[in-house]
């Protein structure tokens, strides 16, 4: 398909407003440019959950003890060379990789290479509340938090420079897949000692260093985000020299920057052009089976959605299969519960509401609101991969609700300001979900529905029941594949009688490029990689700024 044609796919207002913000997006001949959907809200993945900032942040510049491989379906060495279980699975030792690098910038020349020190001090800061950098820049640690490794993990100790050893409170099935998660990345010590002498230890999170395969250059909001490659990487450092992000929070806008050459790879392309954009040469579509949900959340400390009759009763009233349908063009399946078909928990059994308009009448009679009654449904402003327009989804659920006598707001924000409300709680529901870190069921329910995540952000409903919480400690605690799979399958029949949310989809995740671009990672369960990722040596024709 030739350029001219697909922009008439493109507004005409949007053409209008899409001239580059600078030259410093236009395209680079050594390097690839990625046009991002948003700003980062930190340059540490460990102060937050937002997809956002895991793309922009820790495959580029961190690295981890250790990493999931996905074809292989095991965990791998990183920064730890191996590991082992001692003490029946309460102690674990790690390994260390010498001669590990540090990034080099203007800020900061590292003294030394990479030990155990580094390990601790990043641990510390979000496990002990008395570290002189558990406070700085917020002192929320979300993903810790919600997955309980603040409370498993008792203590940290280096017994050498190459050596580690972390103590647990008790064993755990699921304590090495959240170590391998984009959150576990691993900080410099020297750097934060050096920042702290000098007062100014907010620093860490803003200019980062870290061991990855890009050094941090840059960050001005809403335009850019620049890195370098790492020559001192101690794996194979990137093909690439330069990565630039280039923030485009209007999804035609970044469509019309790919076609047009100003960007190389764009996220969440919208769907319903997928077909028109992968006819041409010039881009290629791709896609992969992600571990995600898109889901609707009912704040459970607001009335009436503290009733369970209620909340039942919205899920019976909304047409899913509409949803899937027009929202993402076909491109996902109807969830049947909590866990997508790719967990190896996963049950086929339905255990979500079906479309029964009338029964959901009948349910609100039960609960007192014959006569219906008037809340807000909160729509996300971006897109993820598991809700490509969560604004389109509300408008649906909107009508669906009318046809029942109940009245919905539909509310958003910009995204920061959209998070922070809600981790404030200020929602009646709110239509969002999740992509898991890691391959363990627990990384599902924990985070989303767990007592521990009530207050860092990710449980949405604000739904805490101890005996629930019980069985998730029962899960992960439990060795044997089958027995823990029995348990998750209790565990989604409590949300399906409790109804905190109403599982929507299981959507691919897509990603559209430059054909002349190749190594773009989107692992299942992580943020997008560089480190492979180059360019064609054949001239390719470069757009004017």
């Amino acid at each position: 398909m030739s350029m001219w044609r697909f922009l008439l796919l493109i507004p005409i207002f949007t053409l209008a407003a899409c001239s580059p913000a600078s030259e410093d997006v236009a395209p680079l001949r050594n390097g690839i440019v990625y046009c991002s959907e948003g700003n980062p809200e930190s340059f540490n993945p460990q102060l937050g959950t937002s997809g956002t900032t895991i793309d922009a942040t820790s495959a580029q510049i961190y690295d981890r003890l250790l990493d999931y491989d996905d074809s292989q379906q095991k965990f791998v060495p990183a920064l730890a060379e191996s590991w082992q279980a001692l003490d029946n699975g309460t102690r674990y030792r790690f390994l260390l990789r010498p001669n590990v690098q540090f990034h080099q910038a203007p800020w900061f020349t590292p003294t030394r290479a990479f030990n155990a020190d580094d390990v601790v001090f990043t641990f510390k800061r979000w496990l002990n509340q008395e570290h002189p950098y558990h406070e700085v820049n917020g002192g929320s640690y979300p993903f810790f938090t919600a997955s309980g490794l603040n409370q498993l993990i008792t203590d940290v100790v280096a017994v050498n420079a190459t050596t580690v050893d972390i103590y647990l409170e008790r064993s755990n099935s699921s304590f090495l897949a959240n170590l391998a998660t984009d959150f576990a990345i691993i900080l410099s010590a020297e750097y934060g000692a050096r920042l702290l002498a000098r007062g100014k230890p907010a620093q860490i999170d803003k200019q980062p260093i870290g061991t990855g395969p890009f050094v941090f250059e840059e960050f001005r909001k809403d335009l850019i985000i620049r890195y370098h490659r790492h020559d001192n990487y101690w794996r194979e450092p990137a093909h690439i020299e330069q990565l630039v992000y280039s923030i485009t929070q209007n999804a035609n806008k970044r469509m019309l920057k790919l076609i047009t050459g100003e960007c190389d790879v764009i996220p969440y392309p919208l769907v319903e052009e997928l077909a028109q954009l992968n006819t041409g040469d010039d881009i290629k579509i791709s896609s992969n089976v992600n571990p995600n949900i898109a889901f609707w959340a009912f704040n459970t400390d607001h009335p009436p959605f503290n009733n369970v009759l209620v909340r039942r009763a919205m899920a019976s009233a909304i047409n899913r299969q509409t949803i899937i349908q027009t929202v993402y063009n076909g491109n996902a399946k109807l969830a049947t519960g909590v866990l997508p078909e790719t967990s190896w928990a996963y049950s086929p059994v339905d255990q979500t509401y079906g479309y029964a308009p009338e029964r959901a009448r009948e349910l609100l009679r039960d609960a007192g609101y014959a006569e219906g009654f008037e809340f807000d449904i909160w729509a996300m402003p971006v897109q993820r991969a598991y809700n490509p327009n969560a604004q389109k989804m509300a408008e649906l659920i909107q009508s669906d609700l009318a046809q029942i006598g109940v009245r919905a707001n539909i509310v958003s924000y910009e995204w920061n300001a959209f998070r922070r409300r809600l981790a404030r709680n200020e929602h009646d529901s709110v239509l969002i979900g999740w992509i898991a870190d890691n391959a363990d069921p627990d990384n599902f329910f924990q985070p989303l529905l767990g007592c521990t995540a009530l207050n860092v952000g990710t449980n949405r409903a604000n739904w805490c029941e101890p005996e629930f919480d019980d069985l998730l400690r029962q899960a992960i605690s439990e060795a044997n594949t089958d027995n823990r799979k029995k348990i998750y399958q209790e565990v989604e029949n409590w949300v399906y009688r409790e109804a905190p949310l109403v599982p929507i989809a299981n959507s691919m995740r897509f990603q559209a490029h430059r054909s002349d671009i190749h190594g773009v990672e989107v692992p299942a369960y992580g943020g997008v990689s560089f480190r492979h990722a180059y360019r064609d040596n054949k001239p390719q024709q470069e757009a004017q700024p």
